[in-house]
C-alpha cells in the first residue's frame, strides 16, 4: 500500500525541525525527505543526512530534467526535493515528511491533480504549517539561535510574515507554543491519515482488511 505525503512549512525559527525529529523517533514507518540544495555545509552538518548538497550547475541540470517535485531559491541559495527519492519511499508504504518552504509546497499543491500516467502522481498530500505563538517570540527564538546576524534576521522575520500569508492554502494549522503539544498535534494528524487509507498507527494495513476481504 503506497505511503502518504506530509508536507510541513513554518517560518524560519518556528521550531518545525524539532517538532519534526522527536515525532519520528515516536512513531515507525515514517521517512524524511532529504532535501537537495546548493548552500554550502554549516558546521556539523553530513551530506546525504542533513541535505544532499550539490552545485548550482548540477542543480539547474536538475531542473531542466525535471527531476524536482518542488524546488525554490531560499535567500539566494537553491532548494529542491527529488521525485525519485520521495516516489520510491512512497512505493515502500512508508509516510514522507517534506519540510519545505511555502514555495515549494504550492508548487506541489499545484501537481497533486495531474493524470495518474504522469510522473509525480501521489494520493492527496497533507499540507500542515506551524506558526509561533507571537511574533516577538519567534524574533526571541531567532536570536537566541545565536546563528545569525542581526541584519539577517531582520530579512527572516519579513520572509515569516510573508509566508504565513500562504497558511489559507494549508489543511492544517499547528501553534508550536509548547513543543510536547505540538508534536502531539502533529501526530493526530499523522494518525487520521493511516486510519483513512485504512491503516493502524504503526503505519502497516490492517490485517482485518484481508481477512473479511476487504478491497478498499
Amino acid at each position: 500500500m503506497r505511503g502518504n505525503l506530509f508536507v510541513i512549512s513554518a517560518p524560519s525559527g518556528t521550531g518545525k525541525t524539532s517538532i519534526i525529529k522527536r515525532l519520528m523517533a515516536q512513531l515507525p514507518s515514517l521517512s524524511f525527505s532529504v532535501s537537495h540544495t546548493t548552500r554550502k555545509p554549516r558546521p556539523g552538518e553530513k551530506n546525504g543526512i542533513d541535505y544532499h548538497f550539490i552545485s548550482p550547475a548540477l542543480f539547474k541540470e536538475w531542473i531542466d530534467h525535471g527531476a524536482f517535485l518542488e524546488w525554490a531559491t531560499v535567500y539566494g541559495n537553491l532548494y529542491g526535493t527529488s521525485f525519485e527519492e520521495v516516489e520510491k519511499k512512497m512505493d515502500q508504504g512508508l509516510d514522507v515528511i517534506l519540510d519545505i518552504d511555502t514555495q515549494g509546497a504550492l508548487q506541489i499543491k499545484a501537481k497533486k491533480d495531474i493524470a495518474p500516467e504522469e510522473r509525480g502522481q501521489f494520493s492527496p498530500p497533507v499540507f500542515v504549517f506551524i506558526v509561533p505563538p507571537s511574533w516577538d517570540e519567534l524574533h526571541k527564538r531567532l536570536s537566541l539561535r545565536g546563528t545569525d546576524p542581526p541584519e539577517t534576521i531582520v530579512l527572516r522575520m519579513a520572509g515569516a510574515k510573508n509566508e504565513v500569508k500562504s497558511m489559507a492554502q494549508y489543511d492544517y494549522v499547528i501553534e508550536n507554543r509548547d513543543l510536547d503539544e505540538a508534536v502531539y498535534m502533529l501526530k493526530a494528524i499523522i494518525a487520521a491519515a493511516r486510519s483513512r487509507r485504512r491503516c493502524s498507527l504503526s503505519g502497516k494495513p490492517l490485517p482485518f482488511l484481508d481477512e473479511v476481504g476487504f478491497k478498499g
